[in-house]
């Protein structure tokens, strides 16, 4: 409003005028505020979300671990408890030789007459199990010596090989320890109070680390045969899982096969790895995830599917709206087939193979709407295309690697609990531990029998061996 307009207006007026053109001012202010704000909360959002608007990496859309994903709370129940339906006793099963046995008659009758034990029936049984005191057993070795009558040389008797002469514990107690230490993660300290409140044995942590520097041989023995057995098999499965050494970040690796497992800590993660594992070996099939390291090393590889679901679930979150979607359907599909396939026929599998590449085909000609779509499509369609379905050519070939990702859990719960190693020696005992203990479960033995049976056979060796090696 001029200057004239406003003197052209009536007295009484003019203040209403001037009112309400001070009350616009404010306003404008107010409004000029008010955007400033936005776009500062706008810069915000977009510094939130990577600046790009990327959904955040959780372990159902990607390889993030289990451990580092938001625990979700359980909900109180609500209402009544439903009752469950009843269901015939069970009782345990009685051992079929017990190691002693009472045989109870009946003696007298309640009218006072005495009753002869013969002709009475069996009216119950059961097991009474319990464990007499644990101690350990000390056997004095005393070694004689004599003056040979022909030669007149003194002549000391041998060590028995079985007790060698130096520390005092035997393979017993050395596979208690190792059990212990390696497989139900009991700290040295730890160790010491429970050998002497459960065994009656008084033994130091260093006592402990020495025991287990000294293991490293038969165990590290049995690692080498079953390396060799993995490095000569067809297939072989493989995955890594971080490892704590002398405060360094180093890797755990794990090469398995369908009657071995062997683990190596090395302080890299690179192609290298399995690339001196195998000493020129060429396997028929790779199974692993999408990690570069782990790519042609052998004739065919099979993607882990079980990765790829959670790397398209994470281009689904992103915005993709037509590949990412179609193409895990796809993956579930052919997952769905692998499960199936102990009970299929070999034209059966045929038939699926020839339809999901069809489907494949298919799929890598769509055009995502996301550009996460679009860097997943063109992966699959470089790198992968011919990785997803070998395992339907062979039926020793897994459609996952989840079998090589439950060997390295107790590994990954180890190093939570012991925060890693201090010493080099100490990674390569417990990777050759691991080693003798997972392929004795792929047999049948628990974890204590596989430990013993690798320092028997150690043991075992002629003392000529034992010195050059």
């Amino acid at each position: 409003m001029t200057r004239e307009t406003l003197d052209s207006l009536a007295d009484d007026v003019k203040p209403l005028v001037l009112d309400l053109l001070r009350q616009i001012n404010e306003l404008k202010a107010y409004v000029a505020e008010l955007v400033a704000e936005n776009k500062a909360l706008q810069a915000r959002v977009a510094e939130l979300e990577d600046k790009q608007g990327k959904p955040p990496k959780t372990p159902d859309n990607s390889s993030v671990p289990p451990s580092r994903g938001q625990k979700t709370n359980i909900a109180e129940p609500t209402g009544k408890k439903k009752a469950r339906k009843g269901h015939p006793g069970v009782a345990r099963a009685l051992a079929e030789n017990p190691d002693v046995t009472r045989d109870i008659y009946a003696e007298h009758c309640t009218c006072g007459a005495t009753l002869e034990a013969e002709g009475q029936e069996l009216a119950r049984a059961w097991d009474y199990i319990d464990l007499p005191p644990i101690k350990p057993v000390t056997t004095r070795i005393n070694l004689f010596r004599t003056t040979c009558p022909c030669c007149q040389a003194r002549v000391t008797a041998q060590t028995p090989a079985d007790m060698p002469e130096g520390s005092p514990f035997g393979s017993g107690i050395q596979a208690a320890v190792a059990y212990l230490h390696g497989c139900q993660m009991v700290s040295f300290k730890r160790l010491t109070e429970l050998c002497d409140g459960l065994f009656g044995l008084t033994i130091s942590q260093g006592a402990i680390s020495n025991m287990l520097e000294r293991m490293g041989k038969p165990f590290a023995a049995v690692a080498e045969q079953i390396a060799a057995t993995v490095r000569g098999s067809e297939v072989i499965a493989s995955d890594e899982t971080g490892a704590r050494v002398r405060g360094k970040t180093y890797w755990q690796w794990t090469f398995s096969c369908t009657t071995a497992v062997y683990h190596v800590i090395t302080p890299t993660r690179g192609k290298c790895v399995p690339t001196e594992f195998l000493a020129g070996a060429r396997p028929k099939v790779w199974l692993s995830d999408r990690l570069a390291a782990q790519c042609n090393h052998a004739e065919a590889h099979q993607f882990c599917l079980s990765h790829l679901i959670r790397d398209t679930q994470y281009a689904i979150d992103h915005g993709d709206k037509i590949f990412a979607p179609q193409f895990k359907a796809f993956l579930k599909d052919a997952c769905a087939v692998g499960h199936r396939r102990p009970d299929l026929a070999d034209s059966t599998i045929a038939a699926h193979r020839r339809r999901l590449h069809r489907e494949l085909d298919r799929l890598l000609k769509l055009k995502p709407t996301d550009i996460e779509g679009s860097h997943l499509r063109a992966a699959i369609d470089v790198t992968a295309r011919d990785k997803l379905l070998v395992f339907l050519t062979r039926r020793d070939v897994e459609a996952t690697n989840n079998v090589s990702e439950r060997i390295l859990r107790l590994s990954v719960i180890f190093r939570r609990v012991t925060n890693g190693f201090r010493s080099e020696w100490g990674a390569k005992v417990y990777a050759d531990l691991c080693s003798v203990v997972a392929t004795g479960r792929l047999v049948g033995r628990t974890a204590l029998a596989a430990i013993r049976d690798a320092l028997a056979a150690y043991v075992s060796k002629p003392i000529a061996a034992l010195d050059s090696g």
